[in-house]
């Protein structure tokens, strides 16, 4: 089978739609967090008053048993990702395949073999990205662990050495979450990559789902109403408890 040996301004086009839609929105979204309620802002404010319970318990075993199911998500996603991966990569072996499959799809753009490896090569960096944040991600939770470890009882709390030492291991596990947030990025604007062997305008059209998708969970869904007024919530009990 002869594939098309010319590429349209449109395949010029949707990778740079593609780029900017994931960086701008990774912009956006850092910097309307620190002004908005949303995900990453609430939850960093509960990390804060987890750690500061955890310094004033002597017995941490259920602590221990949280961080290591955060853990054990982030490293599924890992070990997904490299068998991700070595899938993506197989298929520069079987590029011609691969034209075949999607010439048989009806509207499918016609394929070209350059841009087909082109396209496989998009998926696998997203993918060395995905992989690259969830074992930095990891890596921060075990710094985490040791920080919990090291850290002293302050039954009363009102040691303000550690109420600070607390905070800087809440820090460290946002930090931690938002590498893992930024891996499972990938995976969303991966599946707008997908649409790329299709056609140009599908994956204009799904990356700009991906972002309006992202925007809602993380700034408009229910969850995020209910975890800032848990915000607010645990703010006016730790304001009476030390009142």
């Amino acid at each position: 089978m002869e594939s098309s040996t010319t590429i349209s301004l449109l395949d010029l086009v949707a990778p740079f739609c593609f780029i900017v839609s994931w960086v701008g929105y990774t912009y956006f979204a850092k910097h309307k967090a620190k002004t908005t309620n949303c995900i990453a802002r609430c939850l960093h404010q509960h990390r804060i008053h987890w750690m500061h319970e955890l310094i004033g318990r002597e017995v941490r075993v259920g602590e221990a048993a949280l961080l290591a199911n955060l853990e054990r998500n982030i490293a599924f996603f890992a070990s997904t990702t490299l068998l991700v991966l070595a899938g993506v990569l197989t298929l520069f072996a079987q590029v011609e395949r691969l034209e075949a499959v999607i010439a048989s799809i009806p509207f499918a753009a016609e394929p070209n073999h350059a841009l087909v490896q082109v396209k496989l090569g998009m998926l696998t960096f997203i993918f060395i990205m995905a992989f690259f944040q969830f074992t930095w991600s990891m890596r921060q939770y075990g710094f985490l662990n040791v920080m919990v470890g090291a850290a002293p009882v302050d039954k009363d709390g009102k040691n303000e050495n550690l109420r600070r030492y607390a905070k800087q291991m809440a820090t460290v596990q946002d930090q931690a979450t938002h590498s893992y947030n930024y891996g499972l990025r990938s995976y969303y604007f991966s599946m707008a990559a997908l649409c790329w062997f299709f056609h140009p305008i599908a994956f204009i059209a799904a990356s700009i789902f991906v972002v309006i998708t992202l925007y809602r969970r993380e700034f408009k869904s229910k969850a995020v109403i209910a975890i800032t007024k848990g915000q607010e919530l645990l703010k006016q009990e730790r304001a009476d408890k030390y009142s």
